[in-house]
């Protein structure tokens, strides 16, 4: 018994699938992974390596997050930093050093520095919640990356952002929307650090990278490895967590 609706159908799939992918604009398809990346909240621990020619430094850290605004980062280890924290509020960031018992906002002025000694600046976790807001986007091309069909986004800052970048160009698998990686560029055209990501795994109801590793390409030698222990996502938080009040607390619960 033939099914000729059946094969109609499919055929119809087939002609109208592409076209319904390449329709998509470079901010729809920046905007479906980032929001299937981030979720609404999440709640996990990560271990962070700074390697660099002389040493590597080993931290792991709770973190909470809610939206793209509210962030809250607890060292948890070594010991000698267990306690530090940082906390980050729409584009305000603070952080609380346990050993002095001291609470800093950090300034205009220390945007750009280093975020706890890695290949991240403080600026980094205060723009990364903004990226759809402050760049243009379009759709450079498409190309192959690690075997996954990808496209690859070309963002540039709006006028009025404040951005450090001319440019960054961003990977996106068309299978998933994961994210493959991410080149920065500064204003005189150099590309001065790559993210990297790779090891995806489930952790819950989704899928996705397990490890974030930013290359330092001005500093050969030098770069950041994030990689998730554990992670829940769309969970309750209560805001209580990102106040300023319990900043200088114990470990959130």
């Amino acid at each position: 018994m033939k099914y000729p609706f059946l094969r109609s159908a499919v055929l119809l799939l087939s002609v109208l699938v592409p076209s319904m992918v390449q329709s998509q604009s470079a901010y729809e398809i920046v905007k479906r992974s980032e929001d299937y990346l981030k979720g609404k909240s999440s709640k996990g621990t990560f271990r962070m390596t700074i390697q660099t020619p002389d040493y590597t430094r080993t931290i792991e850290m709770d973190s909470w997050w809610v939206g793209n605004d509210k962030a809250l980062m607890v060292i948890t280890s070594p010991r000698r930093e267990a306690g530090n924290k940082t906390l980050k509020v729409g584009n305000e960031l603070w952080m609380y050093l346990r050993n002095t018992e001291t609470t800093i906002k950090v300034p205009p002025s220390m945007m750009l520095q280093s975020w706890n000694g890695s290949d991240f600046t403080n600026d980094d976790l205060v723009r990364e919640s903004s990226i759809v807001d402050d760049y243009t986007m379009s759709i450079a091309g498409e190309e192959t990356v690690d075997r996954a069909a990808t496209w690859k986004i070309e963002l540039r800052p709006k006028h009025d952002a404040p951005i450090v970048w001319d440019r960054l160009l961003h990977w996106i698998r068309q299978q998933d929307y994961l994210p493959v990686k991410t080149e920065y560029f500064d204003e005189k055209g150099a590309r001065t650090r790559t993210m990297v990501y790779t090891d995806v795994r489930k952790f819950g109801s989704k899928r996705i990278p397990a490890v974030m590793k930013m290359v330092n390409d001005a500093k050969p030698g030098h770069s950041t490895t994030f990689e998730y222990i554990s992670i829940e996502m769309d969970i309750p938080i209560s805001d209580r967590v990102f106040s300023f009040r319990e900043l200088e607390r114990g470990k959130p619960r």
